[in-house]
């Protein structure tokens, strides 16, 4: 009977529409239509898809509309996958894509197994990733303000004496100088008020974010990871923010592959050929892992800014981010002195970190933290 087989839907998602594709069983993929996006549009999409099975399997690709639709379509009962659309397979000679076409082979891959699901977070964990991803947007506001500021006094034959990094001393400077003529005068206040709104606005969204990451559930990674070399407050929060729940890594190996710092491979018959790394998954959270391993060409030691953020901390995670500095600054040294280039002895301890990374969260998820904001 029908109602006794798997029903397997392909929804191809747009703002303002959802084309549907299904298939029962192993019959013929039929199209159900063009439906709207909103709630009683998606209610009754539901009746249909119930009348005709009791199992109904339901997949679309991760796009820019988010994860409402997969979490309103698991409150009706339903198995919902979000797919990666890197991942989905593709014939080397089509050339035709149209959203009848896409729901189609959304529904012939799931039939077959051969999509990949992307993590799904919590309403909370997304939240909480909005808000860090504020605060990066911020900052990267703030540095585009500033080479623009720079820019414009470079054009001008403007030029600091000392060193340009925006400390106090630089920015006194910016707030003295003066153009000779108005309407020059008028445009560097106007780059030079751009910096301070936006450092403004980088330090309201850095005290919301450390006043909101006592009530998150991974604050006690956050603080543990800080106990690493490279990995400050705002190094763990945003790497945590991204890659979520790191307990659906069974192996730190998968951790790495997410991560893309795993090197490609194009091997055949006897030759195994060894490439550049991946670099799939998340650009950001690899940019923040690669930013921390540079700290690691340096001597192993425990500094008084590190130092600090070990108080408080059980010691287990304290013994491990050491064991975790000792041997990445001795690999670094090693790795250099055979001949490695910098740059691909950084990426090689990258990838070493993100496996203490997962170690370190892993045990401090299963530890009892102390609940303190840090002050370093």
């Amino acid at each position: 009977m029908e109602n006794d087989s798997t029903v397997y839907v392909g929804l191809d998602v747009h703002k303002e529409s959802i084309t549907v594709a299904y298939a029962i069983g192993m019959g013929d993929v039929e199209l159900l239509g063009k439906i709207g996006t909103t709630k009683a549009d998606i209610d009754r999409l539901c009746r249909r898809l119930q009348s005709k099975a009791r199992h109904i399997c339901i997949v679309y690709e991760a796009g820019p509309c988010g994860y409402g639709l997969y979490r309103q379509l698991l409150q009706k009962g339903f198995d919902c996958m979000v797919c990666a659309p890197s991942l989905i397979p593709k014939k080397p000679g089509e050339r035709v894509k149209t959203d009848r076409r896409d729901a189609v082979k959304l529904v012939r891959s799931l039939r077959a197994g051969d999509l990949s699901a992307v993590y799904v977070p919590t309403v909370d964990d997304e939240a909480f990733r909005d808000l860090a991803r504020a605060w990066v947007s911020a900052k990267d506001d703030l540095k585009r303000a500033r080479q623009r500021l720079k820019a414009f006094l470079l054009s001008h034959g403007v030029g600091y004496t000392g060193r340009p990094d925006w400390g106090p001393a630089h920015r006194r400077w910016i707030s003295q100088y003066s153009f000779a003529s108005a309407w020059q005068q008028l445009a560097f206040e106007e780059l030079r008020r751009t910096i301070e709104d936006r450092h403004a606005q980088c330090d309201r969204l850095e005290t919301a974010l450390r006043e909101a990451v006592v009530d998150w559930r991974f604050y006690p990674a956050v603080l543990a990871l800080q106990t690493m070399r490279g990995l400050q407050f705002t190094t763990a929060v945003g790497m945590l923010a991204e890659l979520g729940d790191l307990s659906r890594f069974v192996h730190p190996r998968q951790l790495m592959a997410w991560l893309g710092v795993t090197p490609s491979e194009h091997s055949s018959g006897e030759k195994r050929r060894l490439g550049s790394i991946t670099k799939n998954g998340n650009s950001y959270a690899r940019k923040l892992l690669v930013e921390a391993a540079w700290s690691y060409q340096h001597p192993a030691r425990v500094s008084r800014e590190i130092q600090c953020r070990h108080e408080g901390i059980p010691k287990p995670i304290v013994d491990r981010a050491w064991d975790a500095q000792v041997r990445l600054c001795g690999r670094y040294r090693r790795l250099v002195a055979r001949g490695k280039e910098k740059n691909i002895a950084v990426v090689a301890i990258a990838r070493e970190l993100a496996g203490f990374i997962w170690d370190i969260s892993q045990l401090a998820m299963s530890l009892a933290m102390p609940r303190e904001v840090p002050t370093a």
